[in-house]
């Protein structure tokens, strides 16, 4: 099976635009379930000034995940979280302004079908869809199942990955490119890796799609430096330890808030 051309989605659509003015992107994380009223993150994302928002289905066996995403899927498991209950709880919030974008395992994918999952996930709201452990010479089946519900599936590139698998995932991801900033798992990290402005120039050497920079964006200083090399960066492990030590919805905005501020300085700084 070959990708079909596909004209930009929302997810795409919605972060070029914002790209383009000179905006720096955020996209926060959080793991769907986490707390009774989780949903209320979203919401204090969109107000601090997320770009995007990641929304993670809780998985038993988080192999790319480190200690903190991991903690935060056991505990909304143990609270009994489900796809099902966090999609059922996605439909009854209002739109956010900004593309909901679902991470999880092929796992989950494959217990209900391409088909039908991605069929949920448009029925949510939900525009864009991450799996970290879904390889790109095995992407295409489902890539085309989510553009044909609307979904668009983005690809992940780490500094290990060969310029020639580079070259097929800046072609086929979709929504953007997932740059990863170093070979490990998830977690806060006290710099931002050596690794991450090479591969973030490698990938805009393959595509204009936007790039976001994940994997150990922690602070100000690290959103700021990744600005200079992608498009926007990606947080979780520093979001979700915030949640898991108790931080409500109005401290998550706060946190935000100071990354939004840093990528915009760094949009004024002068070339």
């Amino acid at each position: 099976m070959t990708t079909p051309t596909l004209t930009p989605g929302v997810v795409e659509r919605h972060l070029r635009a914002r790209r383009d003015t000179g905006r720096g992107l955020l996209m926060p994380y959080v793991t769907g379930g986490i707390t009774p009223g989780w949903t209320d993150y979203l919401r204090a994302f969109a107000a601090a000034g997320a770009d995007a928002i990641e929304l993670g289905l809780p998985f038993s066996d988080p192999t790319l995940d480190g200690v903190t995403i991991q903690q935060a899927s056991e505990t909304a498991l143990a609270r009994g979280a489900s796809t099902r209950r966090i999609l059922a709880d996605l439909a009854g919030i209002p739109d956010l302004g900004v593309p909901l974008v679902v991470s999880t395992y092929y796992n989950l994918v494959l217990h209900d079908g391409g088909e039908a999952f991605c069929a949920a996930l448009r029925r949510a709201g939900v525009s864009g869809l991450i799996v970290p452990d879904l390889p790109v010479h095995e992407a295409d089946e489902l890539t085309e199942v989510a553009a044909t519900a609307g979904i668009e599936l983005a690809l992940l590139a780490s500094p290990a990955t060969p310029e020639p698998r580079l070259a097929e995932i800046s072609r086929r991801s979709r929504g953007f490119v997932y740059a990863v900033s170093l070979m490990g798992t998830t977690g806060e990290r006290t710099a931002l890796a050596a690794s991450a402005a090479e591969l973030t120039a490698r990938i805009r050497r393959g595509t204009d799609r936007p790039v976001l920079l994940g994997f150990g964006i922690s602070t100000p200083d690290q959103a700021r430096e990744a600005r200079r090399h992608a498009d926007g960066v990606v947080v979780g492990a520093a979001v979700m330890r915030r949640v898991l030590d108790g931080a409500g919805p109005d401290d998550l905005r706060a946190f935000l808030a100071t990354l939004r501020q840093a990528l915009d300085q760094e949009c004024d700084r002068p070339r």
